[in-house]
């Protein structure tokens, strides 16, 4: 059986770190001595959008906390934690909440939003069983989306309306766990953000929604 692809990863990460410790000569020996992230990320699951690649960051600038949608909910234990550790333990200053535009949940909500019946359960996905994993995970973007009326408009744009108000309210959920008041109660200077990233051109844009300590 081949498997030319991970063979390439592996053959690629060896010249990596090869290049790195030329370039950088201790890198990974200062690495190993523990972690500084000055940043925690909470993006989407998808493969195009690498955030320590798109932002220039080396490894230990950012923790990181990525699912489908780039969703902060309030029953996620995963990424709860992940906050916890970031903003407790490892004191990082800004958190990023970062969707991207050809979003392949956004699309799913949208598309399923115009069967959406208020007081019933969305079925996003039609093609999985309504209690599967994914369309569970994906039950509050798709009930944004019918809260938005996206189903009125055009597809194209629809889509990047979704994107940018799902990051807004993803946002809006960050700054109401017990973690981030807890933070700003103690007086802990960490902010919070609200981006979106452009496949189509590589470029971040900041919605301006930014929030910090009152």
């Amino acid at each position: 059986m081949s498997h030319t692809a991970i063979t390439q990863m592996l053959s690629a990460n060896a010249q990596w770190a090869k290049d790195v410790e030329r370039l950088e000569t201790g890198f990974f020996a200062e690495s190993a001595k523990g972690q500084s992230p000055h940043t925690l990320w909470i993006g989407c699951a998808d493969s195009r959008v690498p955030e320590s690649v798109i932002t220039g960051a080396k490894p230990g600038d950012i923790f990181v906390n990525r699912n489908v949608g780039n969703q902060v909910r309030f029953d996620d234990d995963n990424m709860l934690a992940v906050l916890t550790y970031a903003v407790v333990h490892l004191g990082v200053k800004h958190v990023i909440v970062c969707g991207h535009t050809e979003c392949g949940a956004a699309g799913a909500a949208f598309g399923a939003c115009k069967s959406f019946v208020p007081g019933r359960t969305p079925v996003t996905i039609p093609s999985h069983p309504a209690d599967s994993p994914l369309n569970r995970w994906l039950v509050p973007f798709t009930t944004l989306a019918a809260e938005l009326q996206v189903s009125s408009l055009p597809q194209k744009e629809a889509i990047p309306l979704l994107v940018q108000e799902n990051v807004k309210a993803q946002v809006n959920n960050l700054v109401h766990t017990e973690v981030i008041a807890d933070a700003w109660a103690s007086g802990k200077e960490v902010w919070v953000h609200g981006w979106v990233y452009d496949i189509g051109s590589g470029k971040i844009k900041d919605l301006g929604i930014s929030q910090g300590p009152k």
